[in-house]
């Protein structure tokens, strides 16, 4: 199967939310996908995104009427896929999966987790709140620091303000935006809630998130940004399903019955001493979304079944974890030498100061890839930083890599490196 056939039944580009708490990430994603990507109980109840959650869409356009109205998603196209203005049939564009992350300031961590595998974002603002919050700043930093430049601003609720209040919203939006690598980033107004103007959100998509070009013939390589056990309660060991492993392949392809690594792997004691183990299992099956897959491709959320005792898999335990070929992947990493800059200011806070020196013996929170760890600076000069890392991490040379420190009780994004 060629990439252009897999790229109907798998989405091969990641479309990430980004923005302040509250602003409407997760309602938009379920306007375009019809799919409400806040599933844990914990995110039921609280009414906030926890956990990175994912969700695909297929785009249409209909070919004989002009943009935007010309496009839609399987959510907003007529169950018949004829265009509701001409009633033309529909023709397929592409499929897209898009990252969900959370907002809250005391999720960073998880949001620098998903920006990890966006080929581009949303970055969502509240038209009715005063532009940039908080957050909205600290998501913006963390957008560049990782290295995400195909950004659409989507000023969100505009059916809860005046007209008056729009056009101001705007105006912020452009200043904040001003003198940024962002700064001709469309901005278009939508109501998520009615999905009013979502047409015109797909059209930029269209124009504005390509799907990158990867090669499918390199060795295989995935990112794991969550893991499960699909088992419900009182299973019976003989009915028993194998650990399931979320994510994205960044390189390669996986096929079913692939013998695979995942690396650092579990924790073992060993003489005194704590150690990371790889695990060896098989593809047992992989999904894209509803879609059942013989070969997976990179780009794209997938999710993929494996022989692994459940239990090693359950409620995310194997976030941050990179998947390979065995014997392809690198010795992960206990110790990280990183070449960094750091910000100017502290980024997140209401009242933002400058950014201290870092110092030996202090500990950072460091994101490589969908990897989060703390780690102790052993030393530490005015270009580079050498910290021993509580879990390890599998990066190669060149890897980026987030750096964020304690303020008040809560980790902030301070700057940014590259493993050396």
């Amino acid at each position: 199967m060629s990439v252009d056939e897999a790229a109907r039944k798998q989405p091969l580009t990641n479309i990430g939310t980004a923005g302040h708490v509250d602003h409407g990430k997760t309602t938009l994603v379920e306007s375009l996908t019809g799919i409400w990507t806040a599933k844990h109980s914990e995110e039921l109840k609280r009414g906030i995104t926890l956990k990175i959650g994912y969700a695909d869409a297929t785009i249409y356009k209909c070919p004989k009427c002009p943009p935007p109205q010309a496009y839609y998603t399987n959510a907003t196209a007529p169950r018949d896929l004829r265009c509701r203005y001409c009633g033309s049939p529909l023709e397929f564009v592409r499929k897209v999966s898009f990252v969900d992350v959370p907002g809250h300031e005391m999720l960073m961590s998880v949001m620098l987790s998903g920006a990890a595998l966006m080929d581009g974002a949303l970055l969502v603002i509240d038209a009715s709140k005063k532009c940039p919050q908080p957050q909205t700043l600290e998501h913006f930093k963390a957008l560049e620091i990782v290295g995400v430049r195909n950004v659409i601003v989507v000023q969100n609720k505009i059916d809860i303000v005046s007209k008056e209040r729009a056009l101001e919203s705007y105006k912020e939006i452009r200043e904040f935006l001003e003198g940024t690598w962002a700064e001709n980033a469309p901005i278009i107004p939508v109501s998520s809630m009615h999905r009013v103007n979502v047409d015109a959100l797909v059209w930029a998509m269209e124009r504005y998130i390509p799907t990158p070009r990867r090669d499918p013939s390199l060795t295989p390589k995935m990112l794991v940004v969550r893991s499960f056990d699909v088992n419900k309660p009182g299973t019976t060991v003989k009915d028993l399903t194998g650990g399931v492993l979320g994510g994205t392949i960044v390189q390669g392809t996986f096929k079913v019955g692939d013998e695979i690594e995942i690396r650092p792997g579990i924790k073992v004691r060993r003489d005194s001493r704590e150690e990371y183990e790889p695990l060896y299992t098989e593809i047992t099956s992989l999904m894209s979304g509803t879609e059942r897959l013989e070969v997976a491709y990179p780009g794209g959320l997938v999710a993929v079944g494996t022989n692994l005792d459940p239990s090693l898999t359950k409620a995310d335990s194997l976030i941050g974890n990179v998947v390979g070929k065995p014997g392809t992947l690198p010795e992960p990493l206990y110790e990280l030498e990183l070449e960094y800059k750091l910000l100017e200011r502290v980024v997140g806070l209401d009242k933002a100061g400058p950014i201290e020196p870092l110092r030996a013996g202090e500990v950072l929170l460091v994101n490589v890839g969908t990897a989060l760890t703390a780690g102790v600076v052993t030393s530490a000069r005015s270009d580079t930083v050498h910290l021993k890392l509580k879990v390890p991490v599998v990066a190669e040379k060149g890897a980026r890599a987030a750096i964020s420190r304690q303020y008040s009780g809560r980790w902030r994004l301070i700057g940014y490196g590259f493993v050396v």
